[in-house]
């Protein structure tokens, strides 16, 4: 699969994002700038503009093809993750409970470690039992940021976390 490549800086940091021709791939957290591809497929014009859009918090959903790869348990993992609402967190508990299986709940925070697609689909989103910030791939402050974010730019007063 030929990946192409677009960097972005973001109020989380430096953003890689990787696709093939038509399919975000992926998006990594970087400490800096490196090299753009030299082709720009549109999808990833289009990745930087909706996520552009939601750091301004004019964006809510992202309206992208995605091309995640994982085992089938991972996908259905992720699947399950992008319902969770923006301004909404639901805990690994609750979604080993929707994958068929409450003793998943370790197994769905591997899966949700192992998501190639942070912020569109939105892990960050995902918390312990107890509403307690655990484990995010690009560390707890960016987690904490992006949730603070989204209640920001939510009309409910509750809390996330």
């Amino acid at each position: 699969m030929i990946l192409f490549t677009r960097y972005m800086n973001s109020p989380v940091g430096w953003l890689k994002l990787q696709s093939t021709e038509t399919a975000l791939a992926a998006v990594s957290f970087d400490s800096e700038k490196a090299e753009n591809s030299a082709d720009q497929p549109n999808i990833l014009e289009n990745a930087e503009s909706q996520l552009r859009e939601y750091f301004a918090g004019e964006r809510k959903n992202f309206n992208l093809q995605l091309a995640p790869e994982g085992t089938d348990f991972q996908q259905k993992i992720w699947e399950l993750v992008q319902n969770v609402d923006f301004g909404a967190t639901a805990s690994y508990l609750d979604i080993a409970k929707l994958s068929g299986s409450e003793k998943n709940t370790r197994a769905v925070g591997l899966a949700n470690g192992k998501n190639p697609i942070p912020i569109i689909i939105p892990c960050h989103r995902i918390v312990g039992s107890s509403g307690k910030l655990t484990g995010y791939a690009g560390g707890l402050e960016r987690k904490r940021w992006l949730l603070n974010h989204e209640l920001l730019h939510t009309p409910s007063t509750t809390r996330l976390f």
